[in-house]
């Protein structure tokens, strides 16, 4: 899996949410098929674009307690 090309799909999932301050909750399975990958390939580059810096993670603290990626 391309590691830009995930980049730049989360980046605009983020920059299309209508939340204040934009933030997004990332299904993994439903990135995964849509690039036709693997889900645990998904999640293993979000890990390595979280520790790049080029994503921010970070858990709700309300109700679903989902966790979520936003842009630095």
């Amino acid at each position: 899996m391309e590691k830009e090309l995930l980049f730049e799909r989360i980046k605009g999932m983020i920059l299309s949410s209508s939340k204040k301050p934009k933030y997004m909750s990332i299904s993994t399975v439903k990135v995964a098929d849509i690039l036709g990958v693997r889900p645990k390939d998904v999640e293993e580059e979000l890990q390595r674009l979280v520790h790049e810096g080029k994503l921010i993670k970070s858990k709700l603290e309300e109700a679903p307690h989902s966790e979520v990626y936003s842009l630095p």
